[in-house]
């Protein structure tokens, strides 16, 4: 039995559909902080100032590691709601490589509504994680091609 890898554009379509399942937002929060709940452990030594994101009102660590054919991140954060976004963003732009996030617009933001449902403070935030996950990245594939 062959093992399928997801696509990053199936990691995207994916949770455009779990989100539209949703009838309304606070059911879409609560699943946000189920997602958030299940992050892997991120360990103490990691919480560091150098993998701590700037731009959000939380605390944020993220923690990149592998190379250019394969970025993993780690990632955890002191809100239950932004736990929730990181989750999504790890499922969309972990484990996969550094051009291939590069390239990748996270149009699923848009989809699942989340540019016009969340405050300023947690779309910040969001961006934040986003361009931190990218530079990531792209600091990779600068090291590959200097």
């Amino acid at each position: 039995m062959k093992l399928t890898v997801q696509t990053i554009a199936d990691a995207q379509t994916d949770l455009i559909d779990e989100f539209q399942f949703f009838d309304d937002w606070m059911d879409r929060y609560q699943y946000l902080i189920d997602l958030g709940r299940k992050l892997p452990e991120f360990k103490e030594e990691w919480r560091t100032d150098a993998n701590r994101v700037h731009g959000c009102q939380s605390q944020v660590w993220l923690r990149a590691s592998g190379d250019a054919n394969r970025l993993h991140f780690d990632a955890i954060s002191d809100s239950a709601i932004v736990s929730g976004l990181i989750a999504i963003l790890l499922r969309v732009y972990s484990n996969r490589s550094a051009s291939e996030i590069i390239s990748t617009m996270p149009g699923f933001i848009t989809e699942i509504g989340l540019d016009s449902h969340l405050s300023a403070t947690r779309s910040n935030g969001l961006h934040a994680m986003l361009k931190a996950i990218k530079a990531h990245a792209g600091a990779v594939l600068d090291q590959n091609h200097g």
